[in-house]
């Protein structure tokens, strides 16, 4: 197999995006490239150390800046995309995490009004150790000091939505964007359904790691160096995001409230067993609802993630998306 072309982009300050949609691209490529890029952190570099606040060296909605988007060649609305991670790196030795005001699970929003005043607005710096695998948690009301496994993911990769939308980089949705799922790892395949000439890809929100929930509604946010491998099925819809990796096939769905991105998630698997893996509805239904695991993505954002993962070992043979991941996946071993 020829080793595929690599294209590297690095954008310079101002050359970000901040929505999906609505942007022109920045570079075209086919569908066999390797593209490597650099992707800037949620806040855009501003913060940086405990005494700096989001809400005084960012501007709403300047946040999730995109690196892209990339216009693939023969892309067309009706086919799917596929983005294979093969590797997310941490740019920087540390991260940022914070509260910030009127934002978050456990506090109240705009929309979840209280007569109560917001949270403090607080900023973590976590050390990040590349050698050692590890994101250092440093208390700021006592001496403990936590280390946790390092666990890179991208909260944001998605497409131009359909019907002509310009969606914030903030918004999960259909054509994917920020997500927020710690599924979206390196060895990954992320499967989007392309919605205008050249799908326009573009991705983002690099998190050193992140809990299911992403509950204070900020990860560990950091710069990324991150390859990725460009496929396409032609004729093949794929309606909501999906994601295969070596052990699971997933499928996310976002919404307000909760249980209607729970909902869209488990629809979709449901559909998905059935095209290729030839169940019918009920036997899908029956046998997720017994095999499934569901995990949540995020309960911050404009639109709640939830993610429905499925063991492909307890499912019958079968090739989802014509085996296209683990195509990606024999390519990318060339890139590592």
């Amino acid at each position: 197999m020829n080793s595929p072309h690599l294209l590297t982009i690095r954008p310079e300050p101002g050359e970000f995006a901040w929505t999906f949609g609505g942007v022109p691209p920045v570079a075209r490529l086919t569908p066999d490239t390797a593209l490597a890029v650099y992707t800037e952190d949620a806040f855009a570099g501003g913060v940086r150390s405990v005494t700096d606040r989001v809400s005084r060296v960012c501007t709403f909605p300047l946040l999730n800046p995109q690196t892209g988007p990339f216009y693939i060649e023969g892309a067309e609305p009706g086919d799917t995309l596929a983005v294979h991670l093969v590797s997310i790196e941490p740019a920087r030795d540390w991260g940022v995490s914070s509260t910030i005001p009127l934002f978050g699970a456990l506090t109240s929003s705009p929309t979840t009004a209280t007569l109560q005043p917001p949270l403090p607005e607080r900023t973590w710096i976590w050390e990040l150790d590349r050698a050692r695998r590890t994101c250092r948690f440093q208390a700021q009301d006592s001496d403990i000091v936590v280390d946790l496994p390092m666990d890179p993911m991208h909260g944001t990769v998605g497409v131009a939505p359909a019907h002509g939308e310009v969606r914030s980089a903030l918004v999960p949705d259909a054509h994917g964007g920020n997500m927020d799922t710690p599924e979206m790892r390196a060895g990954v395949t992320c499967f989007l359904g392309v919605n205008v000439p050249g799908a326009l890809l573009s991705l983002g929100d690099g998190h050193a790691r992140q809990g299911e929930g992403e509950s204070c509604g900020v990860a560990v946010e950091t710069a990324m160096n991150t390859t990725v491998l460009i496929g396409l099925l032609k004729g093949v819809r794929t309606p909501w995001p999906r994601l295969e990796s070596d052990t699971h096939i997933m499928t996310a769905g976002s919404a307000r409230p909760l249980e209607d991105a729970f909902r869209i998630a488990q629809l979709d698997l449901v559909h998905w067993l059935g095209r290729d893996y030839g169940l019918s509805h009920m036997d899908a239904y029956q046998l997720i609802t017994q095999a499934l695991e569901s995990p949540l993505a995020n309960l911050c954002d404009t639109n709640y993630t939830a993610v429905a993962k499925m063991r492909k070992a307890w499912l019958p043979p079968a090739t989802p998306h014509r085996g296209l991941h683990e195509q990606l996946r024999e390519t990318s071993r060339q890139l590592l």
